[in-house]
């Protein structure tokens, strides 16, 4: 099964865009002036926002269906000139009229300023170029303006200029999509990614609404140019730091390296720094991989292959340990392995499976007939091992988890899944499932051959997640932060990673299906995502500038910035940029409204206003997506453990810096051997497709057996 495929369900365009209804508010009265507009419509935001935010909640909660499937509900337009446009266009005898009138609406446009025609009004994700601008009138009501390179695209743009002008900007934020899809374009106008770009017009619109508001949060952010990157707020300046690296470390490093014999194996989690000067120490020895979890352990194995006698290991333990079993399964217990510190370099997720709530969790899988427990990459190997003595074990990645358990109720009809220790992802594997349960029986093929919706309703009741795991770091993605996605980027690329809260699992999901424009999935998931949009600008002869939100841990700027620059560089375009948003804690950011002078202006055109002299909130607690665990693999531990390497004095100082041993007995197998269980069963699956023949029968006989 290729990535490709096993990645479907996060890039499929699932169906239209939100069909709850929602109801207009009343028009405020209007102000005498546009001062006293302004100040008229900050209050009635904040006072909304509240019953704008409950609502919001409502819509995510709504399970999107394909026109297929289920006719579109109903939904008022939110002006009369728009119905009159929609009753014009429904009344057109065939799509040649449709696009004459269409082509008509484009010629009534007031032609945009070139000066406005500008990086800050680009709506993202359309084929053609696309420009939205707006402006608060003295009433207090929104005047839109736009402008596009094809002629029916235009047409699109005029259709909501003259159908939105005149709203209130809370209003606007209001306009429920759904009314796009009641307009008569009919799907040979609005084609699938004309009807993609209708969408973000719209919600571009709604962006520059908020900004009337003066009520945008903005987060920091990074600039990728082919020629550089730029930094805008702290967080940001402190990622951009060293992402050009001091060379003579790096001819230090490289000289260690080469000397010794030393393959490092390093998370996408990294502090900057120290992927800084790796990336630039990979240029010269090839010997260095920055990758997911799982992709360390087979990256150290090559690294044996090829006469590397010792393997560092920046990441957290269960990382470590699984590069030590692997290396030993694989015929390399002679490479020595070592971690970046004495001390435990811990991870909250690993550590709630080994509390005694998961191991009540494993005593009622096992107690199920026919279960099958699957357990995350990013637990530790003491935990795999105890796991499958409980119960039949595999593990997965956040690449494959959809497959494993998919193919697993194919395979095994009457199965139990238990899935865990990850609440977010076990949480967000239930809400994908409902979804597909919503679909037709051919577009759930689409994602596995096995299934139909009849067979996705009937898993639902068996499918289980464990309810007290979490990632510190993905933690910060839910609640107030994922509002202010929603405010103040509304019209970017949206990222998360499937072990992200429901709240930005849901947006990213919401903006693929609608708009095309959102993923979920692994870190190499997002990565190739923000590579494919970026290919996909530089196939036009127009300038761009892409947005992304980064909805995972910022360690993985590094390889961001190498992979984008790469690109641009390759195709020789320095008209085409990337930006890489971060989001931090509320309590790190400040508005427009609230900053007043103090703001600094983004090339954007927007604001952004820096936070706590602390780098924006960043704390243990959560300020912003960094792993504390994983900043334990700092420059100098790895420059002190190749300086130690080869001594037997210093080895012996590096006797702490070794993986767990794991020397304790599971099943007449040592723990690490017994952990390997589970992940040779996930190589078994992704090498032919299907879960192994012993894992099946494991799983259909040991119930019986125990009795």
């Amino acid at each position: 099964m290729s990535v490709a495929k096993q990645s479907w369900c996060y890039n499929k365009k699932w169906g239209a865009s939100s069909q709850a209804a929602t109801a207009l508010a009343a028009r405020p009265a209007a102000a005498a002036t546009a001062a006293a507009a302004r100040r008229h419509v900050q209050v009635a935001c904040r006072q909304q926002r509240g019953q704008q935010q409950q609502k919001q909640q409502q819509q995510r909660d709504v399970v999107v269906r394909t026109a297929a499937t289920e006719a579109p509900v109903a939904v008022p337009f939110p002006t009369a000139a728009l119905a009159e446009l929609a009753a014009e266009l429904s009344a057109a005898a065939d799509v040649q009229q449709r696009s004459r009138l269409l082509v008509g609406y484009a010629s009534r446009l007031p032609a945009m300023p070139e000066a406005a025609r500008t990086d800050a009004n680009r709506v993202m994700g359309c084929t053609a170029q696309v420009w939205v601008s707006a402006a608060l009138g003295a009433d207090g009501r929104v005047a839109f303006s736009a402008d596009s390179d094809s002629e029916l695209t235009r047409g699109l743009a005029a259709l909501l200029v003259e159908g939105l002008s005149g709203l209130t900007p809370d209003e606007v934020l209001q306009v429920d999509p759904a009314c796009l899809g009641q307009l008569g374009l009919g799907t040979a106008v609005l084609t699938r990614s004309r009807a993609n770009g209708f969408l973000n017009m719209l919600e571009a619109m709604k962006k520059r609404a908020r900004m009337l508001a003066g009520d945008l949060p903005r987060f920091p952010s990074l600039l990728i140019t082919a020629d550089g990157t730029s930094a805008q707020g702290a967080f940001a300046e402190a990622q951009n730091k060293f992402l050009q690296p001091d060379q003579g470390v790096v001819d230090t490093l490289v000289a260690q390296l080469q000397a010794k014999r030393v393959g490092v194996v390093a998370h996408f989690y990294m502090d900057p720094e120290v992927q800084g000067v790796l990336s630039s120490a990979a240029e010269r020895w090839p010997h260095i991989n920055i990758s997911d979890s799982l992709v360390m352990a087979d990256g150290a194995v090559k690294m044996a292959e090829a006469g590397c006698t010792t393997i560092a290991v920046l990441g957290v333990d269960f990382m470590s340990e699984n590069v030590r079993a692997i290396l030993d399964e694989a015929g390399y217990s002679h490479v020595k392995v070592y971690r970046m510190a004495s001390d435990a370099i811990g991870c909250s997720l690993a550590e709630a499976a080994e509390s005694p709530a998961y191991d009540e969790y494993l005593a009622e899988a096992g107690a199920t007939p026919t279960s099958l427990h699957v357990v995350y990459i990013n637990t530790s190997l003491k935990t795999k091992a105890l796991a499958h003595k409980a119960v039949p074990t595999i593990t997965c990645t956040s690449s494959n988890v959809v497959q494993t358990v998919l193919t697993a109720f194919a395979q095994v009809p009457d199965v139990h899944v238990w899935y865990g220790p990850d609440t977010y992802m076990g949480r967000n594997l239930a809400q994908l499932f409902q979804s597909l349960a919503n679909l037709s029986d051919e577009e759930v093929k689409e994602l596995h051959p096995a299934h139909t919706q009849a067979s996705i309703r009937a898993l639902l009741p068996r499918l289980r997640y464990f309810e007290q795991g979490t990632c510190i770091v993905h933690h910060l993605f839910g609640g107030e932060v994922c509002e202010l996605v929603r405010e103040g980027y509304r019209d970017a690329y949206l990222t998360a990673h499937f072990e992200v809260p429901g709240e930005m699992f849901s947006l990213a999901m919401e903006a693929k299906r609608s708009r095309g424009m959102g993923v979920v999935g692994s870190t190499q998931n997002i990565l190739d995502f923000i590579a494919a949009k970026l290919g996909a600008a530089l196939e036009q002869p127009f300038p761009e500038r892409l947005q992304f939100v980064l909805g995972t841990e910022s360690g993985m700027i590094t390889s961001i910035v190498r992979k984008v620059q790469g690109m641009l560089r390759q195709a020789g375009r320095s008209d085409v940029a990337v930006e890489i948003v971060f989001p931090v804690s509320p309590e790190a950011i400040t508005t427009d409204r609230q900053a007043g002078a103090a703001q600094v202006e983004l090339p954007t055109g927007l604001s952004v206003v820096p936070g706590p002299a602390g780098g924006e909130g960043c704390s243990l607690e959560g300020g912003c997506a960094s792993c504390p665990y994983m900043k334990m693999n700092s420059l100098q531990a790895l420059l002190t453990v190749c300086e130690r390497v080869g001594s037997p004095a210093g080895e012996a100082l590096l006797e702490g810096f070794k993986p767990r041993p794991y020397t304790e007995l599971v099943d007449g197998k040592t723990m690490a051997q017994a952990g390997c269980l589970p992940i040779l069963h996930m190589r078994g699956f992704q090498k032919g497709g299907k879960l192994p023949d012993a894992l099946v029968e494991d799983i259909v006989s040991r119930h019986a057996g125990a009795n």
